[in-house]
């Protein structure tokens, strides 16, 4: 096998890309995917508790996803400027993503409204730009002067009355996210009792999503690809409870890759994890030797991203070859308003 996402047999039409969630939380299908047994099999997600036993320890991202994409025009000239939101850095500056970049500059300011102007501070390289509020700004604010900021392959305006709820997971409680952790946005509280019913733990994580997550690969040898820095948390009681159920040989059953991946970036040398914050640039690809993870929850990727990379490290490239062709076959919904696998090994 080379290093080239073009050897990914994979082909996903459009119209089985998600422009909306399903119209109930938790009816979406659910693609079973069994390593061991190289098995597939098609189920609902409201079944899923019946796949936990109380020997699993079941890890969630609670990050919130904030109203990051704004609209303003430049200054001087009006053109019409979009930019996302990525890093807050303190009240007045982030880090965001400036479209189109070519018409700014150090120094540009840009009108968001009668109360809010952005200066450039400085390009601080891949599409960044260091940006300045003319007055603090806070996540409640941004809900009045930002929209949710919907991936580009979903091709409408966010509505405020389906996005700002379904857009976030019933786990999020952490603001600071710039997209959302998809595979926990199936969970229903229903689904949570019938987990707990079940004997299993739930132990939350935080990693504060960015842009870099879904930066396509270009590089014809993926190896090569940068993810940028993500802030992640896990708090002393998490890491308690995850290194316990570690102690007890639990399997660990993470919902998202972005769990995946903060998980095994907390991992020490002695096998248990870190509590704390820290930074991730994790870059998972086949032949990655998974520390602790025996099990991931997440839906269908990008055949470009680092995503479905991940997922093929996990699984073995046939085997998610065989998982995504077969549900473009029976028309399974994909991407961030789509459907969601179970991996198991």
């Amino acid at each position: 096998m080379g290093y080239s996402l073009k050897e990914f047999c994979i082909s996903i039409p459009e119209k089985l890309i998600a422009q909306y969630p399903v119209k109930v939380r938790g009816r979406s299908k659910l693609l079973i995917i069994d390593i061991k047994n190289n098995l597939l099999k098609d189920d609902y997600f409201k079944n899923f508790a019946e796949y936990v036993t109380s020997h699993d320890c079941i890890i969630y991202n609670d990050a919130k996803v904030i109203n990051a994409r704004l609209y303003g025009t430049k200054s001087n000239t009006g053109a019409r400027l979009e930019i996302l939101l990525t890093r807050r850095l303190n009240t007045i500056e982030w880090v965001c993503i400036i479209r189109p970049s070519r018409r700014v500059q150090k120094g540009s300011l840009i009108s968001l409204s009668e109360n809010y102007t952005i200066k450039v501070l400085e390009e601080i390289g891949e599409g960044l730009f260091k940006i300045e509020f003319s007055k603090p700004v806070g996540y409640e604010e941004l809900k009045k002067i930002g929209e949710i900021p919907l991936p580009k392959y979903i091709k409408r305006k966010p509505v405020k009355e389906i996005d700002e709820l379904r857009y976030q997971t019933i786990f999020s409680d952490k603001y600071g996210a710039v997209a959302s952790p998809t595979a926990g946005l199936h969970f229903t509280t229903r689904t949570l009792e019938e987990i707990k019913k079940k004997g299993a733990l739930l132990v939350p994580i935080t990693l504060y999503v960015e842009w870099g997550t879904f930066k396509p690969v270009r590089e014809e040898d993926y190896r090569k690809h940068k993810i940028h820095k993500e802030l992640y948390e896990i708090t002393d009681e998490s890491a308690y409870r995850v290194n316990r159920c570690i102690e007890e040989n639990r399997r660990i059953l993470c919902v998202g890759t972005t769990s995946v991946r903060t998980i095994e970036t907390a991992v020490k040398s002695d096998g248990e994890i870190q509590g704390g914050i820290g930074e991730t640039d994790l870059f998972i690809y086949p032949g990655y030797d998974f520390k602790l993870v025996n099990g991931m929850i997440t839906n269908f990727h990008m055949p470009d991203s680092t995503l479905i990379l991940l997922v093929a490290a996990f699984a073995g490239k046939e085997l998610i070859e065989k998982a995504y062709n077969h549900a473009v076959a029976v028309k399974y919904r994909f991407f961030t308003y789509g459907d969601v696998m179970l991996i198991l090994k």
